[in-house]
């Protein structure tokens, strides 16, 4: 028989061959997710690539028949796992405990289903890059208890806001096709350095990553880039700068901040995109980070449906720079 597998799944184990592949029964827990999703939570430390390549050579199964990474399992499905090497794991560097105590200070939903968070600004959603904790890492940690953690979606390091973090994997999947239709709505609150145009209600433009001479990854807007669409709305008018909600249509890496820089009115505090007015009018105002706010996510989810409508305001040093603004004009 083969060795009891404890992973963080608890999927149960059929007996393992002499050739050392294991199989594991699917169970209710991870019903609906991805089969990718699933092998890199069971076999920790295993390179990405070697699992992807397990998949694409048949080592991997379900049901005895070939999978694709994107195949989603049901409960009593049969997974086929290769005796892939796992080196040992290294124990991830605890919380730092301002994390902790911020974390926990801005919880504004959870349920059976969701964990929702306002998250801080500096805080990346996950680990890598150069970054040993990320927020879903911080959450990990922090709630042993919810093994099924996982990132609906993500935001930039620099963006405050809400995000979905998924409980379960039923509800993972039932978000994710939502977002990749119209069934999640998204609004962001943007400070954009002038005078947003009047009549400027969307940008329509293609979006394509590139790399700087330096090796910095950034977005540009280029004909050659897949199609992306924001809308706009002015919220409030300063001399200098325009408070808008941004409504991503579609989910591009740094959408809002190039679109807005597309238009002529960079983020401010955007120190990859902006300028020397925006980076002026940030320090004059003591702003410290980049003005975009993940501030509401309306959808709706669960059997029976339930409809959600979550706010997050804005954080302090948020308010206080608008607050800056307005009694600039005040004072002219």
């Amino acid at each position: 028989m083969g060795e009891q597998y404890a992973g963080r799944d608890a999927d149960r184990n059929l007996p393992a061959e002499r050739s050392g592949v294991r199989f594991l029964i699917v169970t209710a827990r991870s019903e609906g997710q991805r089969l990718d999703n699933f092998l890199l939570r069971e076999l920790p430390g295993v390179p990405k690539t070697r699992l992807y390549k397990a998949l694409r050579k048949g080592e991997v199964r379900v049901n005895r028949g070939r999978a694709k990474p994107g195949q989603r399992l049901t409960e009593g499905d049969s997974v086929r796992l290769p005796p892939l090497h796992q080196p040992a794991r290294r124990k991830p560097p605890p919380v730092p405990w301002h994390w902790a105590e911020r974390l926990a200070g801005r919880v504004v939903l959870e349920d059976e289903n969701l964990l929702v968070i306002n998250k801080p600004s500096g805080l990346a959603v996950h680990g890598g890059s150069g970054v040993n904790l990320g927020l879903i890492e911080c959450l990990r940690q922090l709630r042993p208890e919810d093994r099924d953690l996982e990132l609906v979606h993500r935001l930039d390091r620099d963006t405050s806001g809400l995000i979905l973090v998924a409980r379960r994997p039923r509800a993972l999947k039932a978000l994710h096709e939502k977002l990749r239709g119209d069934g999640v709505e998204k609004v962001y609150l943007a400070l954009v350095a002038g005078r947003w145009p009047r009549g400027l209600h969307e940008v329509d433009a293609p979006l394509e990553k590139q790399a700087r001479a330096s090796g910095e990854r950034v977005v540009r807007a280029s004909a050659a880039g897949r199609r992306s669409l924001t809308r706009f709305r002015v919220v409030e008018r300063f001399p200098t700068a325009t408070l808008v909600e941004a409504r991503p249509v579609t989910g591009r890496t740094h959408q809002i901040r190039v679109h807005a820089l597309h238009a002529g009115h960079p983020l401010v505090g955007d120190v990859k995109y902006q300028g020397e007015r925006e980076a002026t009018l940030a320090e004059q105002g003591g702003l410290e980070r980049l003005f975009l706010h993940a501030w509401r996510l309306c959808f709706s989810l669960g059997d029976p449906l339930r409809a959600y409508d979550l706010v997050a305001p804005l954080d302090p040093d948020l308010e206080d720079f608008l607050e800056k603004l307005r009694n600039t004009m005040k004072k002219k």
